[in-house]
């Protein structure tokens, strides 16, 4: 038996960094003794193409001669501590209020990191539903890529449609939302 046949064991742990444009990131668990490389096909595999620092993260690693990294993705959860950045429009609303909300399965017209915001379009429906970058952040994303496939929980905002939580598509379809 090889080092890189180890038992594959599941850890939980926060993201500390992960680059989408680099292609992979970091998790930091008090179960390993060294950062856990998360990959992103791993990532990926999940549904997600990124993942927001600070988020929580429940994965299996395998220790190899280059280190310990994550092979599968089992579940992110949001960063803590972080409010919608909704204002009135979703104020009221609480965690168990926002789960509560029907997932719309929507594909990401685009989104832009600098300027904080983006759109999706909701399959079946004309109008454009917004989604802010810290709706994205309390989701547990870092960015979103145009033509992405996600689920939205949405609510009627005074200027519109508007996301208050994004879940991946295989999330949602796995019901893992």
């Amino acid at each position: 038996m090889t080092e890189e046949d180890e038992t594959v064991q599941v850890v939980h742990g926060r993201v500390k960094w992960f680059d989408p444009s680099k292609g992979f990131g970091f998790i930091v668990s008090d179960q390993t003794d060294s950062d856990i490389l998360l990959h992103a096909n791993v990532l990926r595999n999940y549904g997600q193409g990124s993942v927001a620092d600070g988020a929580g993260i429940e994965v299996r690693i395998q220790r190899t001669q280059r280190g310990v990294q994550a092979v599968e993705v089992k579940r992110i959860d949001p960063p803590e501590g972080l409010a919608l950045p909704l204002g009135e429009d979703a104020a009221q609303m609480l965690g168990a209020d926002i789960l509560a909300l029907d997932l719309e399965p929507a594909r990401v017209k685009w989104f832009d990191k600098g300027k904080g915001f983006g759109f999706a379009n909701v399959f079946g429906r004309p109008e454009d539903i917004f989604i802010h970058a810290e709706v994205l952040r309390v989701s547990g994303f870092a960015d979103l890529s145009a033509g992405e496939a996600v689920a939205l929980r949405v609510i009627e905002g005074r200027r519109g449609r508007m996301a208050v939580q994004v879940v991946s598509w295989e999330a949602a379809s796995r019901g893992k939302s």
